[in-house]
């Protein structure tokens, strides 16, 4: 399996499937337009597919951060449910750090939701260690 860059509209919505158990609160076109605007911004999707199905999807952005310098950060990550418990994050993850390094990145961030307890076991096995707190406000 190779890593695959979803570089246009009908590869971005042959991830939706996997992402949208991630991301349940979004609808298709939702996720359509984020995504639209966020490319804009940087945000690139990649999958892994087995057998001509997505798999696993990942979405990122390479940025620049006052604490850390040049950082890949991982908005999202997803094995769909029936790949789960067979590596496939995991080496989602191994292709990230790749690109991470290859992109001249000195740290990879990501955030996860407090009760993902088998992406916190993914997370730590695979090298992260859990060093802040997210803070957030809802505006509107």
């Amino acid at each position: 399996m190779d890593v695959i860059y979803a570089e246009d509209e009908d590869a971005v919505r042959r991830c939706w499937p996997v992402f949208s158990q991630l991301r349940p609160h979004l609808d298709e076109e939702v996720f359509a337009e984020r995504w639209r605007t966020q490319s804009a911004e940087g945000y690139r999707i990649v999958f892994l597919e087995e057998e001509g199905e997505v798999r696993v999807v990942a979405g990122f952005r390479v940025m620049h951060t006052m604490i850390s310098g040049r950082i890949l950060y991982l908005d999202d990550l997803v094995a769909d449910e029936s790949a789960r418990g067979r590596g496939l994050g995991s080496r989602m993850l191994t292709e990230l750090k790749a690109i991470a390094a290859d992109e001249g990145c000195a740290e990879f961030h990501l955030d996860t939701g407090h009760q993902r307890h088998a992406a916190h076991r993914t997370y730590l096995r695979n090298g992260f260690r859990i060093d802040a707190h997210h803070v957030s406000m809802t505006l509107r």
